[in-house]
């Protein structure tokens, strides 16, 4: 039967459906439940192979429990919460060309389906279902569609509502002015799954330094304000738009694009005058702080749309202002331009106000300039230079003389008190940027707003520790994430549950805001439990009553509980907790650790989640996976090109799962190839015969690799190491079947049986990875599909060592004569091999119990009258078998000591004569006068070639 990947694998995802394979319930006195589960898909586009490899994972997991006796959970669902959908909606309404050739050209939606997706739940059926369900089913992937849902149900709206009344209730949540990511064009905050560009955007608080010129005040923006008493000058982009306008009841001058942050940062924002930066130029203000006055400078590296646009300058301490005022001073015709006598400039000097370790030089910028070569402000080595300086001044760099109480001080240990106290007098104000551009998915620019808003109080110190004890239980895999998600729960303050507008829940108590997409997707695992049953009862049942019933029990619920409710709490109960969360590795910062923070609020300890697996990233022939830009590869492409059982076993295969993986065409192609003739192999063991148990030591040795092959893979899968486990049962089980194939008469009823024995186990182990072809191979062999056999368990029986070792002795040999033939370039006729004398293998007891040194061993042996004599030739030996077992190891040199060497070549000659086509003569070294035979060696016989 020829491998014809896709007819097999249609012929069992049809099978598996119409029977319900995965569809799984709760079963009487069973301990064995598990539940994994991985973050469910966001369809605001299509499926790309780095999607299949995230989904695979979790269900190779669950296919090898379930190998295991496990009664295993595996559902998915659907999350439609928040704005990104209706962003690529609206830019679908507005014929945008990118967004248009994504849909045609990436993900191969026909013209004329596009209308199906002018609607948000329009558009995310279809990728929900032509998509990403398609996909999961081609990919094999052991769901249980019954419990699916998408996050804007009705029903999943009443568990959110409980979830939320709950917290509140409990005092996580709290409402009050917070700063957020709000996007400009939708007017609404969004969070990381809304944005397109500048995920990791941190919000970086802005020190304003009040400038002054006659009652206008210029605030210069900077995050080192004690740099303050350093400034030589400031400077503009004189071809930008600037304003002058009444702020809070002050007049200041920023640029036309800082007036907008203002507003959103809760500022009272009049603008009274417009101007272009150039007639800011030349203008002198003064340093609030130092009352002198300082020179504004052209430009055109001050962004206008950061900040407030304008930006004071501190020489001395930073790299990119001493060059740039190396090249005002060098650019006389620009300053003249601009109506600024070039000799002003020149006097102005930097001014040093930190004293740092490391730099001889009083102007570390400068030193720094100088140790990375740089020549120019448009050096890219300038930014390291900077961030250096940075670095160093702020952990160890201690303020001079003129800044009076603070002298002395380490600028890490004062910035924030100094700041402070200028901000009481006035002189400092603050406003908020981001650490680079943030970009909608909608495609408007993402600013910093404060906004009053309800935000979980991830700060509260007793909610921390819980979580932190939660993880320190945990499962981590890798085991470094555990790390992570302590990072992330110390830095995590309030985080804004809601926003404007969107998809999703409502905020039960203000019917205006909806709860954003990370807050709703916390503890959405418990809701699988009994989602295909509570269909059947009515939305307007689900009450807080109902869930906490659910959830707590009857003693939860004032009066008497809902009884249904009480009957889903059994199968809640059965299922939780979750024993595996598998999920992408940027989650950790965000998602996963808010799912650990809201089940240790919400549920009892015996249900925190068990552990959590992280998924590596994808690249596509070297490069990052980019939808927009076409860069992908598309499961449905690649199934139908490859057959999914490729697409799985070069997935799971190539890297670990928490590793970045690399799709390359043309390894997924020998991949390919590799299990078609994994697939004729097989084919040809089924067709075999039926044979005996009667086991010959080739048989015994194969079967004992299996036996490690079995220990192997096992700890592997426990682990979650997907490759480490595949490669024992494909790569380093087919190697041990080379040779057998090579040594064994494979038509011998032993050998048959052997074949056929090792056949089925390694079916088993392949299959959470490859589960079309190892059903079908192993219904060919054995009548029943491998999800109906079990997991292989190690047969002590066949376990050997010693069996091992002595098959080693033989490759080991038929190497060695390999060797000497390669290297005298022989074909010989006859093979002569001697085995070692007995006192040869006195010696070699005495080093393996003695230990691999060759004084003590010496001492030993010289204490056999019989090798005394035998001197030089004596020591020599030793020295030979010192290195001998150093290069073995003690287990295996251990295990030599009840080997018979001769026997084992004995039986071996017959293999060797067919391997060389040569006759093979065997002797033992006491039993000839040979010269050659002296050479022999234990366990290293002596080899003559004629």
């Amino acid at each position: 039967m020829s491998y014809e990947p896709r007819s097999i694998e249609r012929k069992w995802q049809d099978r598996w459906e119409d029977g319900g394979r995965y569809e799984v319930d709760p079963e009487e006195d069973d301990e064995d439940a598990t539940f994994v589960t991985v973050p469910y898909p966001y369809p605001s586009g299509g499926m790309h192979i780095g999607h299949a490899r995230t989904y695979t994972v979790p269900d190779v997991w669950a296919r090898y429990r379930r190998l295991q006796g496990d009664n295993v959970l595996f559902p998915i669902a659907w999350h439609v919460t928040g704005t990104p959908i209706i962003g690529a909606v609206n830019r679908l309404q507005k014929g945008e060309e990118e967004q248009l050739s994504v849909l045609r050209d990436t993900y191969n939606v026909p013209e004329e389906e596009l209308e199906e997706l002018e609607t948000p739940m329009g558009f995310a059926r279809y990728f929900i279902e032509n998509h990403y369900k398609t996909n999961m089913k081609s990919l094999g992937l052991s769901i249980d569609w019954r419990r699916e849902f998408t996050t804007n149900d009705e029903r999943y709206s009443k568990f959110v509502t409980w979830q939320y009344e709950t917290l509140r209730d409990r005092d996580r949540l709290e409402k009050g002015l917070h700063p957020v990511k709000y996007c400009t064009d939708e007017e609404n905050p969004v969070t990381t799954h809304d944005i397109l560009e500048g995920e990791e955007a941190e919000f970086q608080e802005y020190t304003l330094v009040k400038f002054e010129s006659g009652d206008t005040l210029l605030p210069m923006a900077t995050l080192r304000p004690e740099t303050v008493r350093g400034v030589t000058n400031a400077y503009v982009d004189p071809e930008a738009d600037y304003v002058e306008a009444d702020v809070d009841g002050e007049q200041w001058i920023v640029s036309h694009e800082a007036v907008e942050k203002l507003v959103l940062q809760q500022r009272d924002v009049e603008i009274l005058e417009r101007f272009s930066g150039s007639e800011l130029v030349g203008e002198r203000v003064t340093n609030p702080v130092t009352g002198e006055d300082v020179l504004v400078l052209p430009a055109r590296f001050v962004a206008a749309d950061n900040a407030t646009g304008v930006v004071m300058s501190v020489p001395a301490h930073s790299p990119d202002d001493w060059m740039a005022l190396q090249d005002a001073k060098a650019n006389d015709d620009l300053m003249r331009e601009y109506g600024i006598d070039p000799a002003e400039v020149a006097e102005i000097q930097p001014k040093s106000i930190i004293d740092v370790d490391g730099y001889d030089d009083p102007f570390p910028a400068r030193a720094a300039c100088e140790a990375y070569g740089i020549e120019s402000a448009d050096d890219p080595k300038l930014e390291e230079a900077t961030q250096d300086v940075y670095n160093a001044e702020f952990h160890g760099g201690k303020l001079k003389d003129m800044y009076g109480e603070y002298a002395g001080r380490v600028v890490e240990d004062v910035r924030d008190e100094l700041a402070a106290a200028f901000r009481e007098t006035g002189d400092f104000d603050m406003m908020y940027e981001f650490s680079e551009e943030v970009v909608c998915r909608c495609g408007g620019d993402v600013e910093v707003a404060k906004q009053d808003t309800w935000f979980l109080t991830y700060n509260d110190e007793d909610w921390k520790a819980m979580a932190h004890k939660a993880v320190s239980e945990m499962d981590t895999i890798p085991e470094n994430t555990r790390g992570q998600f302590d990072h992330t729960i110390d830095w995590l303050n309030e985080w804004p549950c809601i926003r404007n507008y969107g998809l999703g829940t409502r905020l039960p108590w203000d019917e205006d805001f909806v709860i954003e997409p990370l807050s709703d997707s916390t503890v959405y695992m418990s809701y699988y439990t009994i989602a295909h049953r509570l269909q059947d009862i009515p939305p307007e049942e689900l009450t807080r009553e109902f869930f906490d019933a659910l959830f707590y029990g009857a003693d939860a619920v004032d009066g008497d509980a809902p009884e249904r409710a009480l009957d889903l709490r059994a199968e809640w109960d059965y299922w939780y907790p979750v024993d595996y969360r598998v999920s992408g590795n940027d989650l950790v910062s965000n998602h996963l650790s808010f799912y650990v923070f809201h089940h240790t609020e919400l549920f009892d300890e015996a249900n925190w989640p068990q552990g959590v697996a992280i998924a590596g990233m994808g690249l596509l022939e070297g490069k990052k996976m980019s939808s927009s830009k076409g860069h992908v590869v598309l499961p449905a492409e690649a199934i139908e090109e490859y057959g999914a059982d490729t697409v799985r076993f070069f997935l799971l295969n190539s890297s670990e799962p928490w590793q970045d993986f690399d799709w390359r065409r043309e390894e997924v192609t020998s991949t390919k190839k590799q299990l078609e003739r994994f697939w004729n192999r097989a084919q040809d063991v089924i067709d075999l015969a039926e044979g005996t148990r009667e086991l010959k030591r080739i048989d015994r040795w194969l079967l004992s690799r299996l036996q490690r092959t079995i220990r192997e893979a096992t700890e592997a899968m426990d682990g979650f190491e997907t490759r480490k486990a595949s490669q024992a049962a494909f790569f380093g089980l087919e190697e041990d079947l080379r040779w057998y194939r090579r040594r064994a008469d494979l038509d011998r009823p032993g050998a048959r049986w052997t074949q056929k024995h090792v056949l089925s186990a390694r079916l088993r182990m392949l299959a959470p990875v490859t589960p079309f072809m190892a059903n079908e191979l192993h219904e060919q062999l054995a009548g029943v599909p491998v999800e109906d056999a079990a997991w292989p368990d190690v047969d002590h029986e066949f376990e050997s060592r010693r069996v091992e070792v002595e098959e080693q002795l033989v490759e080991r040999l038929t190497e060695d004569v390999r060797d000497i033939m390669d290297v005298t370039d022989t074909d010989p006729d006859t093979i002569r091999l001697y085995t070692a004398a007995p006192w040869k293998h006195t010696v070699f007891e005495e080093v393996v119990e003695t230990g691999p040194d060759v004084g003590a061993v010496m001492g030993t042996v010289m204490q056999h009258e019989g090798l005394r004599e035998r001197g030089n030739e004596v020591n020599q030996l030793v020295q030979d078998l010192v290195e001998d077992v150093r290069e073995r190891g003690e287990e295996t040199s251990e295990t030599l000591l009840d080997v018979d060497e001769y026997d084992v070549l004995d039986e071996a000659t017959r293999f060797l004569e067919h391997e060389f086509d040569a006759a093979v003569e065997l002797y033992r070294e006491s039993d000839v006068e040979d010269e050659a035979a002296g050479k022999a060696k234990p366990f290293r016989p002596a080899i003559h070639l004629e």
